[in-house]
């Protein structure tokens, strides 16, 4: 049997939801690039949300500086998106938002390339497949 959603991952799949939308459609500064909120996680007394997010690079500007503007741009506006989030989702208490970059996304892009140099040192050799497996 499935296990249920607790309240507190329902509040955060709605806050995520409704954050990309406001980020997407209501914030015009342009340091800001493209921001995917990839998860937010709640604190037990709906006190903080901590959002992760990853951000595409729009300019020719280092990934870390894109990214470290684009948090900036989210922790001024973090009282702006807590109100708008507040009169779209119906809580008592509307957490604070605390924004964090979240780095998987770098570092399986890093992987990816190690691996495919690693691949192309041994000569290319396609996977091989066991059959003594199946």
């Amino acid at each position: 049997m499935a296990r249920e959603f607790s309240r507190l991952d329902r509040v955060a799949e709605q806050i995520q939801k409704e954050l990309a939308q406001l980020i997407q459609r209501e914030l015009k500064d342009p340091r800001l690039g493209m921001v995917t909120v990839n998860s937010v996680k709640v604190s037990k007394d709906l006190s903080y949300a901590d959002v992760y997010v990853t951000v595409l690079n729009l300019k020719d500007v280092e990934d870390g500086d894109a990214s470290k503007a684009s948090l900036k741009v989210l922790e001024s506006a973090a009282g702006f998106l807590r109100s708008e989030l507040g009169r779209a989702i119906k809580l008592r208490v509307m957490p604070q938002l605390r924004f964090h970059y979240d780095a998987s996304v770098s570092n399986a892009q890093r992987l990816g390339a190690l691996i495919q140099k690693a691949r192309a040192k041994d000569g290319g050799a396609p996977d091989t497949k066991d059959d003594s497996l199946n």
